[in-house]
């Protein structure tokens, strides 16, 4: 599962999720693109059952890039524990996503191909999600 080699700070304040991605909102390396539609945070685990899936049916041909990395640190208390004492300890590491966001690009298959892949990887995922797909730079085909 994906996480930090290491952190500054073991614990992080949860922080908000208002507004739309800032970056990360057009496709930069692959063809076609599984974008959020909703914030979340996505956590480690869901990032990997997705991207397994993706690969799975496109068995191994052409090539996946994750776009989100789970960065910040979830805590929970531990159950059944009396209020106090502190924050709880780190139990698992989520991506915050923001609509607009992409999260997984695939090159090299056909668009069918990708667009069932990406059906497959979305139902992972705790969020609404679109196929995208590369909107090539500059005019035309038949322009000059």
């Amino acid at each position: 599962m994906l996480m930090p080699k290491r952190t500054k700070f073991r614990r992080q304040m949860r922080g908000r999720m208002k507004g739309k991605a800032k970056g990360g909102k057009e496709i930069a390396f692959g063809e076609f693109g599984l974008q959020a539609l909703e914030p979340a945070w996505i956590n480690s685990r869901q990032i990997e059952a997705a991207r397994i899936a993706l690969t799975r049916y496109i068995k191994r041909g052409g090539k996946v890039w994750v776009k989100i990395f789970p960065d910040k640190p979830v805590t929970q208390k531990p159950a059944e524990t009396r209020m106090g004492g502190g924050k709880g300890s780190p139990e698992f590491w989520a991506a915050v996503v923001k609509p607009g966001r992409i999260l997984f690009e695939v090159a090299g298959v056909p668009k069918e191909t990708a667009r069932e892949a990406m059906r497959l990887a979305s139902h992972k995922l705790p969020i609404k999600t679109k196929f995208v797909e590369r909107e090539e730079m500059g005019g035309d085909a038949n322009e000059s």
